[in-house]
């Protein structure tokens, strides 16, 4: 498995709150690099699912297992995941999957996994959620 987490701070962002966006949906050491200009790089890796331990339980306080499950399915490219985040909403402590750079008006926290069985990466991040069949009585 691995792991890499990647956004960019902007001249007019403090890199060191970009950094901490990043820290609350990543659990591993991250990097920021300055990259010039007043642009800086905050980069982050990993081997282990522990470092999606922060972003598992706020997909469960957030109760968006479903959304995320089909968000992860749709962005599954052979045995990788790519996740796009709401910077803003990251720093803010939530998950708000987003389609696009362009969705987020800083920029978005990138997510790539790469597993040999990404399935198992979505089956534990956002298990597919079963609705309970109601029986049904025979009426007299």
């Amino acid at each position: 498995m691995r792991i890499r987490v990647l956004a960019y701070a902007k001249p007019t962002e403090d890199p060191e709150k970009v950094r901490e966006a990043v820290l609350n949906v990543f659990n591993g050491e991250v990097v920021v690099v300055e990259e010039g200009k007043g642009y800086y790089r905050v980069e982050g890796f990993s081997n282990s699912r522990s470092s999606l331990n922060k972003m598992y339980n706020l997909v469960r306080a957030g109760q968006i297992a479903p959304a995320v499950r089909s968000y992860l399915l749709k962005n599954k490219r052979g045995n990788a995941i790519t996740i796009l985040l709401h910077k803003q909403a990251a720093y803010m402590g939530k998950i708000s999957l987003i389609d696009s750079d362009r969705e987020s008006p800083l920029g978005a926290i990138r997510i790539e996994i790469e597993h040999d069985n990404p399935y198992e990466i979505i089956n534990w991040l956002a298990p597919e959620h079963r609705q309970k069949r109601r029986g049904t009585r025979s009426r007299p």
